[in-house]
């Protein structure tokens, strides 16, 4: 199912599949724990991906050399600032999706995989100093798309590590004054659970970990299904829009 999904987005555009791009200036705001939960997600569903890892700290890499990688899954370890754009391309045009995570920094990486991209997702936590930082991704991405002579670069915030059984009102706050300024607010968050930071201990994926050894790992699943499912019906959604618009 995912794989014809991502064919269909590929007719909607070019015929280069989906790029979806993690970027966060803030460390700790979940970053590369959402690009592997929601890579290993599409991975497990038959779908063939391949990631980027223009983390200067190399967080996608170090999980990938663990045992339990996806046979469908590629990590792409070596980038620069020469070579990101055309690395983006040719994955583009032989997996069903690429996803790259970015540095927190601005650099030329950045600016060249944010360009490229089909989704741009910032995450963040629910606090307003975290809350700035997002701020400071999404002018960024808005800058880029002037560069662009306004064609925009679809962009949602992925709010991380919060409670499954407890909405606190500033997070309520923070999500209604993003959405009041136009920009999108995934209703999936990745909320704080054990099972996401195992992975990175233990390697594999979410179906992957022992039971005995980690906690709750159904939810997380669960989780994690709700999340690429949102992914999908906003790549399709804003295909539909850019197919809309070239017609």
């Amino acid at each position: 199912m995912l794989v014809r999904a991502a064919d269909s987005l590929a007719r909607r555009r070019t015929d280069a599949m989906p790029t979806i791009v993690f970027a966060s200036p803030k460390g700790g705001a979940g970053k590369s724990t959402s690009a592997v939960i929601l890579a290993t997600e599409l991975a497990s569903r038959g779908a063939t991906v391949t990631m980027i890892d223009a983390d200067p700290n190399k967080p996608v890499s170090k999980w990938a050399k663990r045992p339990g990688r996806p046979d469908t899954m590629t990590v792409v370890a070596e980038v620069n600032e020469d070579t990101i754009f055309d690395q983006i391309e040719d994955a583009a045009q032989r997996s069903s999706f690429v996803i790259v995570d970015l540095e927190g920094t601005a650099s030329q990486i950045v600016v060249a995989a944010v360009s490229r991209a089909d989704l741009v997702i910032i995450p963040t936590q629910g606090s307003q100093l975290d809350a700035a930082e997002a701020v400071k991704a999404i002018r960024m991405v808005r800058n880029l798309e002037k560069v662009k002579q306004g064609k925009p670069i679809p962009t949602a915030i992925l709010f991380t590590r919060t409670s499954a059984a407890i909405r606190p009102r500033s997070l309520q706050a923070i999500q209604s004054e993003f959405e009041s300024s136009g920009v999108e607010v995934l209703r999936t968050q990745m909320n704080e659970r054990d099972a996401f930071r195992a992975i990175f201990a233990f390697g594999g994926s979410l179906s992957t970990l022992d039971p005995s050894q980690v906690s709750n790992i159904k939810a997380a699943v669960a989780n994690a299904r709700a999340f690429a499912a949102e992914v999908i019906s906003l790549l399709r959604s804003d295909a539909t829009r850019t197919h809309a618009r070239v017609a």
